[in-house]
Order: structure tokens, then C-alpha cells, then sequence
């Protein structure tokens, strides 16, 4: 009696084994890629998987958006500017055959990808332009990240650059350049300010000419403004017309 409650003991072990290594459940963001004695059969998932104990394997595979920090690379910009950049990747897999077979370690590769595309991308462009049409920069990244690891079955679907560090001294020359702009502005503005107010004093001259009462009238006005101010200014009107009289007899 002993051996055959052993016996079956043993049976019950070897089925429980049996069953937690034949049963797999997956998610439903999960894949399972399945190799029977080494060799690619299929891709299962999601829900209850039943495995060949001993012949058969299986790799998971997880479908959802991977988001990856890109480390901090120095980038020499076409204007020959040293600047740190980094960014955020976010992909996922299209294809858990691919991912699994075509390349060793899906995560490392595309990491490594987007470092050197990251590199190679904005050193092909002006400080400037790195600052100022970023979305631009991460496009161009994005869509050549996607090429390359279409093979792997990973779609990326966007690319941010997160920050772009400047050392101390380019910091300063480009406050003193943007302070340079804003002086080159002011006195353009100026400028255009004094050109549109010698436009409007020619305009108002051939006005007053044309009406010489216009320029009698403007005249008392100037008066009057003179005597409101609180001044010992004193002020003697002249007629204009006596004052030309008056230069037409000295010239004869």
C-alpha cells in the first residue's frame, strides 16, 4: 500500500510539472514567438498557450509604446558649436517574429540607433536651427529611426528632444548677439519713424503753401501755446507778411 500511494505521488508530481510547463496565459498586450526543437513555428498569443514540455519554447513579446531616454550626446553643429543633447524615443513592435529573430536585443539596438542618428542628424545643422525648428529636427529623426529598424519589425513613432546644454560662454555670446539684434531693431524703427515724419512735414508744407491763411492760423496757435505755459517768455506777434515786405526793401 505504501509503494502505490508513492507510486501515484509521483504520477500527480509529474503531471502538475507536466501541466506548469505545457500551460502559458498571455496578456493582451503579449505575443508568444514558439520554437519547436529550435525551429520557428508560429506566433501565439494572446490567452491560454498549450507547449510541448521539453520540445517546444517560447519567447514573450510585449506590444505596448516603449519609451526610451536617449543619454546626453556631443553634438559639434555645422557652425562648429559643442552642444549636449538628449532626447525621448517611443516605439513599439509591429512584427514579435522579427523583434525576436531578426535581432539580438531589440531594446539595446534601437537605443544605440537613435544615439548615432541623433548625432549624425544635428550635425548637419546650425545652432540656430537646432534652437528654433526643433519639431523639424524631430521628424527627420523619427522618419530615419523608422527606416532602419523596419527590419526588426519596430515601428517608431515619434522622436523629442528634450534639451540642448550650452556651455557658459556660448550662453553669453548669444545674449550679447540677441542684445545686438534688439539695439539693430530699435534703430531701424527709428529711422523708418523719422522718415515717415519728414514725409508728413513735406505733405503739410505743400498745404500750407497752397492756403497761405492755413499757415496765419497755425501761427496763432503756436502763440497761444507759448502764452499757456507758466514762463517770463514774452512775446511779441509779427506778421509774417511785414516781416517779407520788410526783407523785399532791404534787398532793393
Amino acid at each position: 500500500m505504501m509503494i502505490g500511494y508513492i507510486v501515484y505521488l509521483v504520477v500527480a508530481l509529474v503531471v502538475i510539472m507536466f501541466l506548469s510547463s505545457a500551460i502559458r496565459i498571455l496578456r493582451e498586450y503579449q505575443r508568444g514567438v514558439v520554437f519547436t526543437l529550435g525551429r520557428f513555428t508560429g506566433v501565439k498569443g494572446p490567452g491560454l498557450i498549450i507547449l510541448v514540455p521539453f520540445v517546444q519554447q517560447m519567447v514573450k513579446v510585449d506590444l505596448r509604446v516603449v519609451v526610451q531616454d536617449v543619454p546626453p550626446q556631443d553634438v559639434i553643429s555645422r557652425d562648429n558649436v559643442s552642444v549636449k543633447v538628449n532626447a525621448v524615443l517611443y516605439f513599439r513592435i509591429v512584427d514579435a517574429e522579427r523583434a525576436v529573430i531578426q535581432v539580438a536585443d531589440y531594446m539595446a539596438a534601437t537605443n544605440q540607433l537613435a544615439q548615432t542618428t541623433l548625432r549624425s542628424v544635428l550635425g548637419k545643422h546650425e545652432l540656430d536651427e537646432m534652437l528654433a525648428e526643433r519639431d523639424k529636427l524631430n521628424s527627420d529623426i523619427q522618419e530615419i529611426l523608422d527606416q532602419r529598424t523596419d527590419a526588426w519589425g519596430i515601428k517608431v513613432s515619434n522622436v523629442e528632444i528634450k534639451h540642448v546644454d550650452l556651455n557658459e560662454n556660448m550662453i553669453r555670446a548669444i545674449a550679447k548677439q540677441a542684445e545686438a539684434e534688439r539695439l539693430r531693431r530699435a534703430k531701424v524703427i527709428n529711422a523708418e519713424g523719422e522718415q515717415q515724419a519728414a514725409a508728413k512735414l513735406v505733405e503739410a508744407g505743400r498745404m500750407l503753401a497752397a492756403e497761405p491763411q492755413a499757415m496765419q492760423l497755425r501761427y496763432f496757435e503756436a502763440l497761444h501755446d507759448i502764452a499757456g505755459e507758466r514762463s517770463s517768455t514774452v512775446v511779441f506777434p509779427l506778421p509774417v507778411d511785414l516781416l517779407s515786405q520788410f526783407m523785399k526793401g532791404q534787398g532793393k
